[in-house]
């Protein structure tokens, strides 16, 4: 994958440099300038030049960040995402037949159907899942389920927080269908409440358009044996 996205010869000669920068807020989620000059050992100034080339590429896409407890002077920095056609570049499977399919779906079988749908196509990797969860401490889980989840593409993570655990997935295959369809969503947030043993919540979702797939896992519930 190169971006290059100019004839310029500097341009091209940078493009591994944009292309680990792309990656880095792929794997990490919306992630402001200075964050990437820490992160990549880059200058300020550096990380700027790929950026504004990856936002004219049409890779990423600016927006404010978020802000949570008392806002300081000033206004918020930016956070640079990665756009849907930014996920292509890294192997982004939108596949319009299924969602032909899907909608034809809920047209002749309703909501339920469409559902149930959802639910079945998690089955193969549930099972899969399941062995390697069994195995692990219930301290653990979070962390191999993220592993498992990786291994299938959806560059997951799992991070602590005061009120638990949080998993995040930077990519997701299908986040385009999901869109139209949060029943896609909602089975996947079953089956790891199922694999952990325990309730889980749904904080954000790619198809939702906040760059990331969150996952919450309270603290005060933990996981502490599979369901048979």
């Amino acid at each position: 994958m190169k971006y290059t996205g100019s004839d310029d010869a500097s341009v091209v000669d940078d493009a591994p440099t944009r292309e680990r920068v792309a990656t880095t807020i792929l794997q990490n989620g919306p992630s402001t300038a200075a964050d990437l000059a820490v992160q990549l050992r880059l200058t300020p100034a550096a990380v700027r030049r790929h950026l504004d080339q990856l936002l004219a590429d049409g890779v990423l896409e600016a927006r404010d960040q978020r802000v949570t407890g008392q806002r300081g002077r000033g206004r918020p920095a930016k956070v640079f995402v990665i756009t849907d056609a930014g996920r292509d570049h890294f192997g982004h499977a939108y596949d319009v037949l299924a969602a032909g399919a899907l909608r034809y779906l809920a047209e002749t079988g309703g909501d339920d159907a469409v559902m149930e749908f959802a639910r079945h196509r998690l089955t193969d990797i549930e099972a899969r899942y399941r062995p390697l969860l069994a195995m692990a401490e219930p301290d653990q889980r979070p962390r191999v389920l993220a592993e498992a989840l990786s291994s299938d593409g959806y560059a997951a993570s799992v991070g602590s927080t005061p009120a638990g655990t949080q998993m995040c997935q930077h990519h997701c295959p299908v986040a385009h269908v999901a869109e139209e369809f949060p029943q896609m969503c909602e089975a996947e947030t079953e089956m790891f409440a199922r694999l952990l043993g325990t309730h889980v919540q749904r904080l954000a979702t790619i198809a939702h358009g906040d760059g990331v797939c969150t996952t919450h896992l309270p603290k005060n519930n933990p996981a502490e044996r599979l369901p048979s």
